[in-house]
């Protein structure tokens, strides 16, 4: 095999210590599984395969739990550890240029039970938040290097 970037073959619990390590394995025609060395799993497939998703639709998910941990903390402070809330993420591909040129969230909550006042400064905070701990946000509106490399055999 040539020198380049391994990826991991099976799973080995992390520890808060090890750094996660995270594969996709390809379980057939189109279609992969994405594993971590904690144990999860994800199906990755073309669009229309049952209990799978696309690449595209991972992206988007991963944006709204994202932006929905990253406000977790500063809403359960004043909604109570078991507020309700929903992340929607939408967004169209140019498939010209196979991009998804603007992805647009939408956080819902109720805040029926607080004044109007504190229901702005909750917002604002949330925001604050987001824009500050966000990885999966702050990334894509930076935009980031990615570096691919193959491994095969000789």
């Amino acid at each position: 095999m040539s020198e380049q970037t391994a990826a991991p073959q099976t799973a080995t619990p992390a520890t808060a210590t090890e750094p996660v390590e995270l594969w996709a394995e390809r379980t057939g025609t189109r279609a992969y599984t994405g594993r971590n060395n904690r144990g999860g799993e994800v199906l990755i497939a073309s669009a229309g395969v049952p209990g799978a998703f696309t690449p595209g639709e991972l992206l988007k998910i991963a944006l709204a739990g994202c932006t929905g941990l990253s406000a977790d903390f500063t809403l359960s402070r004043k909604l109570g550890e078991s507020f309700d809330a929903t992340v929607r993420v939408s967004g169209d591909a140019d498939r010209e240029n196979e991009t998804y040129p603007e992805l647009t969230e939408s956080f819902e909550l109720d805040l029926s039970e607080l004044d109007e006042q504190t229901r702005e400064r909750l917002l604002v905070a949330a925001q604050r938040s987001i824009d500050k701990v966000c990885t999966v946000g702050r990334t894509l509106k930076a935009g980031t290097k990615v570096s691919l490399t193959f491994r095969a055999d000789d």
